[in-house]
């Protein structure tokens, strides 16, 4: 099936994919999407090992898939560096997808960091906005998420419709556990971000992102510390059928 036989994408039935595909490798599900929707599947990746392994599978298989990366103004700068390597050992440039103010300009008009405030509005334009923008003239997306990682994820498929973007979306290491991830990527030597060697489980936004303190065991504790919020907005309830 090629994405052009699909007369309506948010309305098709996955069931028999999704039954055959759960048990599979990733590196299967990525097949299966790489050969079903061709030059109209896209990946964003925010330079996690999980997409750091997904890249690499996307390398393995050797068609070309685009791949972009939500460029903030606020990331860390060994998330960046992260990007040159992966350049450099995959032949894989990721694009980065920017908002359309700087991040000077866009404290200038909400008179300081968002993130401070509203790290809700914060992600809404600095991430969601941009992602709509970017996957213009798509049929549908890779994601990195994990159902082990929050009780939204978990209630994922492999393959699924994401109604906030318009696009079908498809998570490969659905099934996957953060061991199974580190396995991977140590086997394969991935380049992955050196800050997951300093205590940061769960990197994102330098001012949203702390290192996870002894004790505690979610890997995303570290992110918007002290918030009710454990999701950028890009994964939540109301972006995907999760």
């Amino acid at each position: 099936m090629t994405s052009m036989a699909i007369e309506n994408l948010a309305t098709a039935d996955w069931s028999d994919d999704i039954e055959r595909l759960s048990g599979e490798h990733p590196r299967e599900i990525i097949r299966w999407a790489v050969e079903t929707f061709a030059s109209r599947l896209t990946m964003a990746t925010a330079f996690g090992p999980e997409g750091c392994a997904i890249i690499h599978m996307l390398a393995e298989i050797g068609t070309p898939v685009r791949v972009f990366n939500l460029d903030t103004g606020y990331q860390f700068a060994e998330t960046l560096a992260l990007r040159d390597q992966i350049a450099e050992r995959y032949g894989i440039e990721v694009e980065l997808v920017q908002p359309d103010t700087t991040v000077s300009d866009y404290e200038a008009q909400h008179g300081g960091p968002l993130y401070v405030t509203n790290s809700n509005q914060c992600c809404f334009d600095r991430k969601i906005v941009p992602l709509r923008r970017a996957v213009v003239g798509y049929d549908a997306w890779i994601s990195s998420i994990r159902a082990d990682q929050s009780s939204h994820r978990a209630r994922a498929t492999v393959i699924g419709w994401d109604p906030k973007f318009n696009l079908v979306k498809i998570n490969p290491l659905l099934n996957w556990t953060q061991r199974d991830v580190w396995a991977f990527v140590v086997a394969n030597k991935v380049p992955y971000n050196p800050l997951h060697d300093q205590g940061y489980p769960s990197i994102g936004c330098w001012p949203c992102t702390r290192v996870v303190a002894a004790g505690e065991t979610d890997e995303r504790a570290g992110r918007w510390v002290g918030q009710a919020k454990t999701e950028c907005g890009l994964h939540s309830l109301d972006s995907s059928q999760l």
